[in-house]
């Protein structure tokens, strides 16, 4: 089964996006591991710091997506191509990286295998990881032919 991690840069604050979130984390959980792990905003934005602290948590053996706004725009289908080609492929630990305000630092983006952009409007970040789990599950219904989609 297929190992998905987002790393996100700060806290998911409301009960909304908490809940939002814990629900698509129950409708992956028959597809994939689902995690999220959560990475502490550095004093003053400091995109140097904190991308340090998500190099910590990014194995050698994980395939990383940055998500960023100048990253490759792609549909759903192709999200969907992309995650399911990279299983065939072998590669079942997919980390997503969500940087803070300010983005990523450029060592974070330098470890990155791709980076892929929703859009190029900005989403506040607690939204976008939503959007993000929300994608990942429209992915794998597609993957699979389910209804979820249309």
């Amino acid at each position: 089964m297929m190992n998905i991690k987002v790393l996100a840069v700060g806290k998911l604050k409301e009960k909304y996006w908490r809940d939002a979130l814990a629900e698509y984390e129950k409708r992956l959980s028959g597809y994939c591991v689902f995690s999220v792990e959560e990475i502490k905003e550095a004093p003053g934005d400091d995109v140097v710091a904190e991308g340090k602290d998500i190099l910590k948590k990014i194995r050698d053996d994980e395939y990383v997506i940055a998500m960023e706004i100048d990253g490759k725009q792609i549909d759903s289908r192709e999200f969907a191509d992309l995650i399911e080609g990279l299983g065939v492929r072998g590669k079942s630990r997919l980390t997503f990286v969500i940087g803070g305000s300010e983005g990523l630092s450029d060592q974070a983006l330098a470890r990155a295998d791709e980076r892929i952009s929703f859009s190029s409007m900005t989403f506040p970040h607690q939204m976008f990881r939503v959007m993000l789990a929300e994608q990942i599950y429209r992915a794998f219904k597609i993957a699979r032919g389910g209804k979820y989609h249309k």
